[in-house]
């Protein structure tokens, strides 16, 4: 077989997504960047290059030696990122879709590698998650592109086997909060700056950070679909959770910052809020050590208190 023929089956195989681990939630693509080259600033250039969205690209060692006075990789960023358009298409199918608007990746490098990698949910980790089935079209055409653009932002790269199978999951995949809002019309932004400013006050004083917020109600209406009064999108994160996860599971960025949302349509009163469960790291991650399972089922418990005193 000569090298043209291996070279296109090699990105038919990449585009379809069999290069990936089939039945994994997770994929982890890699290459060699003994020049350098490659960096954050690159791979957000690609993936902006391919219309998406960026929310943020966080040096997290920087923040790790602060608090921790130690890293876990030469190189470690959490990067977000959605694809508008297609975050739209996929809401209108579910609202749960908007538990990855936006996307959650991590871009590393181990301590005496000169590989770089990037880790983000498959086509399978996002349709477990939102309930949407992945042969979905708009689905299909998501995961082709971050494929596509993974490939461009890291030339000549792979995606790894990943050497672990995901767990049963031992609770619900999303942790989902209802409640009713009194105000309406012209009154319902300032009732929800005030619900936002207290649970944003209590995650922070309780060590989560926020580290992004999107309006994608107001992008939606922009878009034409006006179904919502507001549809808002937090990220946020716990530093000694992803820091000691990490340790053993680098490709934990998948998950980190995890996407808290919460909207009402028009005409109705309910609030619904939703956010992806720890339990998706220790199944998809295939979690067993004690310290990571700790801190991630801590960090679990004081979300939801946080947001049940939030909406009392």
């Amino acid at each position: 077989m000569n090298s043209i023929i291996k070279g296109l089956i090699t990105a038919l195989l990449l585009l379809t997504g069999v290069a990936a681990n089939a039945g994994q939630d997770i994929q982890i693509y890699t290459t060699d960047n003994s020049n350098g080259k490659i960096t954050g600033a690159t791979i957000e250039k690609a993936f902006v290059d391919a219309g998406f969205k960026i929310s943020g690209n966080n040096d997290m060692n920087a923040a790790f030696k602060s608090k921790f006075q130690k890293t876990n990789h030469k190189v470690y960023r959490l990067f977000t990122l959605y694809k508008k358009d297609l975050v739209l298409e996929l809401v209108k199918v579910s609202p749960k879709a908007a538990l990855f608007a936006p996307l959650s990746m991590s871009i590393y490098t181990d301590k005496g590698s000169n590989n770089i990698s990037v880790s983000s949910l498959s086509i399978d980790g996002m349709a477990k998650v939102t309930g949407i089935p992945a042969s979905n079209k708009h689905m299909v055409e998501y995961s082709k592109l971050i494929k596509a653009t993974l490939a461009k932002a890291l030339p000549n790269g792979h995606f790894e086997k990943i050497n672990y199978k995901p767990l049963k999951a031992v609770g619900e995949l999303v942790t989902t909060f209802s409640t009713e809002m009194e105000a309406k019309g012209d009154e319902i932004e300032g009732e929800l700056e005030g619900i936002q400013e207290e649970m944003e006050g209590s995650l922070e004083t309780v060590g989560f950070v926020i580290a992004g917020y999107n309006k994608l109600g107001e992008e939606f209406a922009e878009a034409g679909y006006d179904k919502y009064d507001f549809f808002d999108a937090y990220s946020i994160c716990k530093l000694p959770v992803i820091f000691e996860v990490s340790k053993k599971h680098p490709e934990a960025g998948a998950f980190a910052p995890c996407t808290f949302y919460m909207y009402k349509e028009k005409g109705s009163q309910d609030v619904e809020m939703a956010y992806p469960s720890v339990y998706n790291w220790l199944s998809s991650l295939a979690i067993e050590d004690k310290p990571s399972i700790k801190v991630l089922e801590d960090a679990q418990k004081l979300m939801i208190r946080v947001v049940n005193e939030t909406i009392e």
